[in-house]
C-alpha cells in the first residue's frame, strides 16, 4: 500500500501518533533536581524514542551535560534514528526479543549498576514499554541466560497467556517484579506505554518498578500447568520464601510514582476520530480483544456484512492481542491470520476493506524488525490470490498468512514505529449502491 489516499493508512498513522513518545512523554516529565543528576533508564520497543524525548526535554531546559545520563535497551531494529540527536552519556543498546540475548544481559547489568549508583539527590526516570520483559534480562542468582532463554521459548510455545508468562519472569529475575525500584535510594518516577489488556502496571515489561501481585507459588503453578521442564536451581528459587518479589504495601516500591502516558484505548480513540473525518461512523469493538485470530476474523466479517446490509457506512475498530494456534508449517502473525480469515469470510464482498496490524510495526513479535506489521484486505484479495495460484483456505490451514498475502498482495510494512500499544484492526464498510 502506498501513501496518503487510502484512509486505512491514515487511520493507522493517527493511532500510532497518538502514542508517539516524542509527543506524549514530555508533558509528563518532572523538572530536574536542583543539585542532582537525571538518570534515564528505558526498555522496550518504545525505549529509544522515550529516552530521546526525555533527553531533548532536559537539554532544552538547560541541564548541564554532566548531569544527564541514560541507557535504553530495545529490540533489535528499534534503535535510535538520526533525528534523535542523543547527547553524550545517553546510549541505546539493541537486544533480543521475545527471547533475551547476551546483548540484553550485558546492558541490563549496566542498568542495574546505574540504578544502584544513583544518589539521594538524583532523579531516576524509568521509561517502560512493551518488549521490556525480554530486553531487561537479569536472571536471579543460580540461573543463567541459557536457562532463561529455554524457559522463555517453552512458555511462548505452551499456550500460557501473558500474565502467566510474566509471573514466571518476575520470580526468576533480579530486575522485574519491583526489583529495580528496590535499588533506588532517591527519587524514582516511572512512565509507561501500555501494551497489555487492562493496562496493569505489573504486566507492562513485567513491572520492574511496581509491586508484584503474583507469588512464587503462582509461578511454580504455571510451570507445572504447562509441563515446562526446568532445572533444580529454578525449583529451589521458587521454593525460597526469601526470593519473593515486593508486594503491594512494600515501601521499597510504593514510595515511588508510576504514570501511564499512553494506552491501547488512546490509539483506538485517535483511529476513530480519523475514520470519522473520512466519513465513516466509528464503531469501537473494544481495546482488549483476545482469542483465536481466525475466529475473530470470521466474527468481524459477520458484523461487517450485517452493517452493510443495513446500509451503514461505518468503521469497525478494535484492539487487543489475538493469538494463533499453530496447526501448520506456514509463516504469519495474528494480524495476518485475522486478515486472511476475514477475507475468506467476506468472500469478495464489494465495498468492504480492512487493515489489521500491530502498532509496533511487526506482527506477532517473534520475527525480524523487517517483517510485516499485518495485512490489508480488499474486495479483490481472494481473486488476486487465485490468479497467483494461491488458495486461501489451504493457506489458513497451514497458518501461512504471510505467504498468502505475499502472493495476493496486501502485506503491510510500516517498519518499526518505536511505540507499542498492541494491535489495531479497522474494517471500512461502504453501503452497496441502490
Amino acid at each position: 500500500m502506498t501513501g496518503g489516499t487510502d484512509p486505512r493508512r491514515a487511520i493507522f498513522d493517527a493511532a500510532v501518533a497518538a502514542c508517539d513518545p516524542g509527543l506524549v512523554l514530555p508533558a509528563h516529565l518532572p523538572d530536574a533536581p536542583p543539585r542532582g543528576r537525571v538518570v534515564l533508564l528505558a526498555c522496550g520497543k518504545a525505549g529509544a524514542a522515550m529516552i530521546a524525548a526525555a533527553a531533548r526535554r532536559y537539554r532544552a531546559a538547560g541541564l548541564p551535560p554532566d548531569r544527564l545520563q541514560g541507557l535504553a535497551v530495545v529490540r533489535h531494529g528499534y534503535g535510535p534514528r538520526d533525528g534523535d540527536d542523543l547527547p553524550a552519556g545517553v546510549e541505546v543498546v539493541e537486544a533480543g526479543h521475545p527471547v533475551p540475548d547476551a546483548a540484553g544481559l550485558s546492558a541490563t547489568r549496566r542498568v542495574l549498576a546505574m540504578a544502584a549508583a544513583a544518589g539521594p539527590e538524583d532523579l531516576v526516570l524509568a521509561l517502560i514499554s512493551g518488549g521490556g520483559s525480554a530486553n531487561w534480562v537479569s536472571p536471579a542468582p543460580g540461573i543463567d541466560l541459557a536457562e532463561k532463554q529455554a524457559l522463555t521459548r517453552a512458555l511462548l510455545r505452551s499456550g500460557a497467556d501473558i500474565h502467566e508468562v510474566n509471573a514466571v519472569r518476575r520470580h526468576l529475575s533480579a530486575i522485574k517484579g519491583g526489583r529495580l525500584a528496590g535499588l533506588i535510594r532517591g527519587r524514582l518516577e516511572s512512565f509507561a506505554i501500555s501494551d497489555v489488556p487492562g493496562d496493569a502496571p505489573a504486566a507492562i515489561a513485567s513491572g520492574p518498578t511496581v509491586a508484584d501481585p503474583t507469588t512464587l507459588a503462582d509461578a511454580s503453578a504455571v510451570l507445572e500447568r504447562y509441563s515446562i521442564a526446568h532445572s533444580p536451581a529454578v525449583t529451589q528459587r521458587l521454593q525460597d520464601p526469601a526470593a519473593e518479589t515486593p508486594k503491594p504495601g512494600d515501601p521499597a516500591v510504593d514510595r515511588h510514582s508510576f504514570t501511564l502516558i499512553a494506552r491501547p484505548a488512546d490509539a483506538l480513540a485517535a483511529a476513530a476520530e480519523t475514520a470519522a473525518a473520512a466519513g465513516y461512523r466509528p464503531v469501537l469493538l473494544g481495546s482488549d480483544l483476545a482469542g483465536e485470530a481466525r475466529d475473530e476474523g470470521m466474527r468481524q466479517a459477520s458484523l461487517a456484512l450485517a452493517a452493510q446490509a443495513e446500509g451503514h457506512r461505518v468503521a469497525l475498530i478494535s484492539g487487543g492481542e489475538l493469538t494463533v494456534t499453530l496447526r501448520g508449517d506456514g509463516r504469519g502473525g495474528p494480524n495476518q491470520e485475522f486478515a486472511l480469515a476475514l477475507a475468506i469470510a467476506l468472500d469478495g464482498a464489494p465495498g468492504i476493506r480492512a487493515l489489521a496490524a500491530d502498532t509496533d510495526g511487526t506482527d506477532g513479535g517473534a520475527g525480524a524488525a523487517s517483517d510485516p506489521a499485518g495485512a490489508l484486505v480488499d474486495p479483490d484479495t481472494l481473486a488476486r490470490a487465485r490468479a497467483a495460484g494461491t488458495d486461501a483456505r489451504a493457506a489458513l490451514l497451514r497458518n501461512d498468512s504471510t505467504g498468502f498475502f505475499r502472493a495476493a498482495g496486501g502485506l503491510f510494512h510500516p517498519g518499526p514505529t518505536r511505540t507499542n500499544v498492541n494491535d489495531l484492526r479497522v474494517i471500512l464498510i461502504d453501503p452497496l449502491p441502490g
